[in-house]
């Protein structure tokens, strides 16, 4: 014999299902159309602000496009070892990404970090493609005063996917990759399992596509203890049978204090020999 539901119990369930279908169908939309808000998380300075750094620096302007004006900072220092394009993570603005620099400057690197569209002064609509193309820009630069051999590129958590992109479209002297992701899909999927992300994504920075068209070094830092990026996201760059990449396991490293562990700084000395 079938069971068959009270009837009130069966308009209860209708509605619980009615509510958790427009509920599924709003965080979905707040995904797509607010993706931008939840993956970039800029802090704006006025024009007239004064950088202060310990290491001599230029600060430069640089109008990629008609309507964008990225705005970097160039570290020198007197008989470089080379110079270091950073790309950093996605929240803050380059009064904070510019200290955090001043550690290769140390290091007898100079350094060019920019910051991104809507951080900090710069300005200009965002997307993927922008993101590529400001970079190549201040790749281009650089070349007007270094060789290839000399660049290395820098990504961290955000800027890695930019960084490989720009590694596997020119010939760097090496890629450093802190806290990367094998590509934003795979960090949606992780976080946003029960919704179709492939179609709500805007952003996708397939850096596993792109590390795997590179020809220069690889170096991978990441700990294992990342809440942020996790670190199975970024071990998976280590299965693509990529033979010049090394990647390095911090044990007990979360996403943002790498730089407290000496494994840290022992793998940084070593590629920036």
């Amino acid at each position: 014999m079938l069971f068959t539901l009270p009837k009130k119990l069966r308009k209860r369930l209708k509605k619980v299902l009615v509510v958790l279908t427009a509920l599924y169908i709003m965080i979905a939309s707040a995904l797509y159309f607010l993706q931008e808000k939840l993956m970039f998380l800029p802090t704006t300075l006025e024009q007239n602000y004064q950088y202060q750094f310990d290491q001599p620096f230029e600060e430069l302007f640089f109008k990629t496009e008609e309507d964008a004006i990225i705005n970097a900072l160039h570290f020198k220092t007197e008989n470089p070892k080379g110079v270091i394009l950073y790309f950093h993570g996605n929240a803050g603005d380059l009064s904070r990404w510019g200290i955090i620099t001043e550690y290769f400057v140390e290091r007898s690197y100079d350094v060019l970090v920019m910051d991104y569209r809507t951080y900090g002064k710069s300005s200009g609509k965002l997307s993927e493609e922008a993101f590529y193309n400001d970079a190549q820009y201040c790749y281009d630069y650089l070349l007007k005063d270094y060789s290839e051999n000399e660049i290395t590129l820098y990504g961290r958590s955000l800027g890695t996917g930019i960084a490989s992109y720009l590694a596997s479209e020119n010939t760097p002297k090496q890629l450093i990759l802190e806290t990367p992701y094998y590509s934003i899909e795979d960090i949606a999927n992780h976080r946003f399992p029960f919704f179709p992300v492939k179609q709500l994504l805007k952003y996708r920075f397939p850096s596993y596509q792109y590390l795997k068209k590179t020809n220069c070094p690889i170096t991978i830092i990441h700990g294992t203890e990342d809440n942020v990026v996790p670190y199975s996201s970024a071990k998976k760059l280590s299965e693509l049978e990529i033979n010049h990449l090394d990647f390095i396991t911090i044990k007990n490293g979360n996403h943002n204090n790498l730089v407290e562990f000496a494994e840290y700084h022992s793998a940084i000395a070593e590629v920036l020999n």
